[in-house]
């Protein structure tokens, strides 16, 4: 199997994921945490929390998902390692990183951003396995599966306790959710992902967003591996002792194109350097 055909497969399911997590009103099937007592703790509008949860409700959709197209699914081995998902061609071998990302409508038409993974470490040297279940050449295909929800606009009373009977009562923090799977060089930004931090950043744009149409998209996989490759941080150009040498595409371009034997002292420098390689 190809990437092409995985994402073409995976993108198939999707409608039917929707129907796993939700009811007939949208509303998501998770009401909250329950202890032995059958004592119901209901869940906030934490996103770390939603997330969680969320990738807990897809691993078994995702490992049937494996069975029917003949692939292994394999888990993340630690908690922090990319991807979230690994999936093994049971033919070939050939290996497809899927990250699961949840984010939340802000208004109509944009989301919340997304964080796609660091651009420091197994991005830059691709055959390291610190942090990453299989070095990051290995695969063929890196794909976001990702949940766009809309957050409850009714208060949600944390300290109140209810019974396993009073499941109908208990309001669903989220609701009204939409599945996309993208490469995820298609989704991605020419910007981190918040502040001063080294990861990439995700479009806000929600039909962008659904139908991977980022800056990258028509640019192809081997700007956005290159632009990211190089992209530094205010911190990571002082630790350099060097000047940013572009923050988003248009000096990029301007850089690529004037700079060629700059940008080759700069690989140089980011290549003798643990921390920033």
């Amino acid at each position: 199997m190809n990437k092409n055909d995985f994402l073409k497969k995976l993108q198939s399911k999707l409608s039917s994921f929707e129907s796993v997590i939700s009811t007939d009103e949208k509303e998501w099937i998770i009401k909250g945490f329950i202890d032995v007592y059958k004592k119901v703790y209901t869940i906030s509008l934490d996103t770390k929390i939603i997330s969680k949860v969320m990738e807990l409700l897809l691993f078994p959709l995702m490992q049937k998902f494996a069975e029917e197209n003949n692939l292994e699914l394999e888990l993340s081995p630690e908690q922090n390692f990319y991807p979230d998902l690994t999936f093994v061609d049971k033919n070939d071998g050939t290996l497809f990183a899927v990250d699961i990302k949840t984010t939340y409508r802000i208004g109509n038409d944009r989301i919340n951003g997304m964080t796609l993974g660091a651009f420091t470490g197994y991005f830059r040297n691709r055959e390291s396995t610190k942090n990453i279940a299989y070095p990051y050449s290995r695969y063929a295909g890196h794909f976001v599966l990702g949940v766009i929800y809309s957050q409850s606009e009714n208060n949600i009373d944390e300290r109140k306790i209810y019974s396993a009977a009073d499941l109908d009562k208990i309001p669903s923090v989220i609701h009204d959710f939409k599945f996309f799977a993208q490469p995820k060089y298609k989704i991605a930004a020419a910007r981190p992902g918040s502040g001063n931090t080294k990861n990439i950043g995700s479009i806000t744009d929600l039909e962008k967003i659904l139908n991977g149409k980022g800056p990258f998209a028509e640019l192809g996989e081997e700007i956005f591996d290159d632009y990211w490759k190089f992209y530094l941080t205010s911190d990571m150009a002082s630790q350099l002792e060097t000047s940013r040498p572009y923050t988003n595409l248009k000096e990029y371009v301007e850089y690529k194109s004037k700079n060629s034997d700059i940008l080759k002292n700069l690989k140089v420098k980011i290549g003798q350097s643990e921390e920033l390689k």
